[in-house]
């Protein structure tokens, strides 16, 4: 298994997002209802957020809800959230005890009023932990993440905060959700599906991406260090030769 570096060939990554795709089609082809599902998600993120701590990751990002999945019926978001307050109350302690800091990106604090506070709770009692930053992302997509960054350059700007004309990769980037994290160095997405559905547009840019055909609850450690073993074995040009 290569080390974490995120740099030249045969490093791993220090950085990866997964977008957890295939809880249904997991479920439908068990004859099983969704929630089932997404409960196997639940556990192939346990499977996965250990995987990567014992792997030397430096942060991990997940994309578990959505802005659009509020489309979804709400039968299935009270599941979504049902879960998301019992993977919180239940893993906690374990988080905090392998010494992994949690993050939320997205738009986050619209959630209902009790999941944001387990969530601030959540993220002040593992604030100082350094081996692993795991980052959830929540009510996030990408292009309201670039509209909450532009509306705050314009809020700046009008304030006379920051100079219009100043404005460069760097001043962007550290307004983005991620702004703490490490750069993204490899993308993965499960279930077959090939595109990026409004995940880290931004961050994405230079990263490496794998697909898989694997479903997210079958999502597990020899899968993440063989999508680490494509990443190390890419070369990485960012444009040049």
């Amino acid at each position: 298994m290569p080390k974490p570096g995120g740099g030249d060939e045969g490093a791993g990554p220090r950085h990866v997002a997964i977008i957890m795709d295939g809880n249904g089609r997991w479920a439908k082809a068990r004859r099983l209802p969704r929630v089932a599902g997404h409960r196997a998600g639940a556990e192939a993120v346990r499977r996965t957020v250990r995987a990567a701590c014992e792997m030397g990751l430096e942060a991990l990002t997940l994309y578990a809800f959505s802005s659009e999945n509020w489309r979804r019926p709400a039968t299935e978001i009270a599941d979504l959230m049902g879960l998301l307050r019992r993977f919180v109350a239940s893993e906690l302690e374990e988080i905090a005890r392998n010494d992994v800091r949690l993050k939320i990106v997205g738009d986050w604090r619209k959630l209902e009023p009790d999941i944001v506070a387990m969530l601030d709770d959540a993220i002040a009692r593992t604030a100082s932990n350094r081996a692993l930053t795991l980052a959830i992302a929540l009510n996030y997509g990408a292009r309201d993440e670039m509209l909450r960054v532009t509306r705050r350059l314009m809020r700046e700007a009008r304030a006379g905060e920051i100079d219009p004309d100043a404005l460069d990769e760097a001043v962007v980037e550290a307004r983005l959700d991620t702004a703490e994290l490490p750069p993204l160095d490899l993308l993965i997405r499960t279930s077959g599906e090939v595109r990026l559905s409004n995940f880290l547009l931004w961050q994405a840019a230079y990263s490496e991406l794998v697909f898989t055909d694997t479903l997210w609850p079958d999502f597990d450690a020899a899968a993440l260090s063989a999508a680490c073993d494509v990443f190390a074995g890419r070369e990485r040009r960012y444009g040049g030769l």
